[in-house]
């Protein structure tokens, strides 16, 4: 174990060019660090020379830091994070520390060092830097090569003003913007595939998520809330969902199934989800809704279909996976951990009162006349109403209280 502090080097990309909203962005990323990295053990979190600085406990593992440092990269708004360590700001201590530092680095054939000088106090300039303390990597590893082009391994070292920090492990991050600098969402989370991947991706731009899901119950067991559940769980360890309503649609679905062409229902459903998940967003202030739809991908999702949908609402609709393949959404959503559970059956609320021939292509003025035999605007307060609210781990939602009906 060494004698020096263990440090994470947090680096972002888009925060960088915000010009002067940029403190604002770095401020809001380190508080979602300072709450997502709870359980490991943190001194303090600073803003330095363009990155932000995770520094470590004393005695901290090689173990306990990797772990760290692979929870930050899936934050979003962290476009890389680099493990590593402080030291002074003493050549012959530098020179040490870099060799410590490139030896947790795993597996590597060549390496190049890339030190910079923040602070022109520092008497040795970048170029002789990188002389000094690629000779100590040389002597330390004689058969390995260096490479200025491609290396397998880039040793940095950042002088600043008091201190050095020199890291070789470095991983890419998701990139993005940090949650909660984008306005509120409010999406409808189903316990498939495609939904929890469109909150991730709204997520990753900024926006704090609330989601919204339509239980078959009492008409269908609650399999699917638990479900959801578990998603939000895996969700909330990078801060992406702060709360999910979770709405007993079914008896409401029953009655729209007993009047309305059967080749209208899933229409008819759809718009009776949009309309409720737009009053709890307005309750919220959320600014637009959310959904995992792919043009194509089944019936409500025709050009025609999701054109009627969204006349039931005002509220902007944003379909952050609108134009991508299915196996693209899986391959995000086996990278972001919820495929798992996404592939377990569960009756829900999407598979209740199906037609066999759902329309592909409604016209909207047939919708409209069907949809009027119905109570919508009542049915609308009643589900909004009888909304649960679960609660998450999103650093940047202030709660609201919700009152929930005995």
């Amino acid at each position: 174990m060494s004698d020096f502090q263990r440090i994470c080097l947090v680096h972002y990309h888009e925060i960088g060019l915000k010009g002067h909203n940029r403190a604002t962005f770095e401020m809001r990323l380190l508080k979602n660090l300072e709450v997502i990295l709870a359980e490991y053990p943190l001194v303090t979190i600073h803003r330095i020379a363009g990155r932000l600085c995770v520094f470590l406990k004393e005695g901290t593992s090689y173990e306990v830091a990797n772990a760290c440092a692979d929870a930050i990269k899936d934050v979003p708004g962290v476009a890389r994070v680099s493990c590593g360590y402080k030291c002074r700001r003493d050549m012959q201590e530098m020179g040490r520390l870099a060799v410590l530092a490139l030896s947790e680095a795993g597996d590597f054939g060549s390496f190049k060092v890339a030190a910079r000088r923040n602070h022109t106090d520092f008497p040795i300039d970048s170029m002789q830097m990188n002389r000094e303390i690629g000779a100590a990597l040389c002597d330390a590893y004689p058969e390995k090569a260096v490479r200025m082009k491609d290396p397998d391994v880039t040793v940095g070292v950042e002088v600043v003003q008091n201190a050095v920090y020199i890291y070789a492990r470095s991983i890419r991050g998701i990139g993005g913007l940090p949650v909660g600098s984008s306005g509120k969402v409010m999406c409808l989370m189903s316990s498939g595939i495609d939904s929890p991947v469109a909150l991730w991706r709204i997520a990753r731009r900024g926006a704090v998520c609330l989601g919204v899901h339509f239980s078959g119950r009492p008409q269908t067991l609650d399999t699917s809330e638990f479900l959801v559940d578990d998603i939000a769980h895996v969700l909330e360890k990078t801060g992406c969902v702060a709360r999910v309503y979770v709405v007993p649609l079914g008896d409401y679905q029953r009655e729209i199934s007993v009047v309305a062409p059967p080749a209208l229902r899933i229409i008819l459903y759809r718009r009776l989800m949009f309309k409720v998940a737009e009053r709890l967003a307005r309750r919220e202030g959320c600014g637009a809704l959310v959904t995992g739809e792919s043009l194509g991908q089944v019936a409500s999702q025709t050009l025609e279909n999701l054109r009627a949908t969204d006349a039931a609402v005002e509220m902007p609709v944003f379909r952050p996976l609108i134009g991508t393949d299915k196996v693209d959404i899986i391959d995000m959503a086996q990278t972001l951990g919820t495929f798992e559970i996404s592939s377990m059956e569960a009756p829900d609320c999407c598979t209740l009162f199906m037609p066999r021939s759902p329309e592909t292509h409604a016209k909207l003025e047939d919708v409209l006349a069907a949809e009027a035999l119905y109570p919508i605007d009542q049915w609308v307060e009643e589900l909004a109403d009888m909304a649960e609210p679960h609660d998450y781990v999103c650093p940047a939602y202030k709660r609201k209280k919700v009152k929930v009906e005995e």
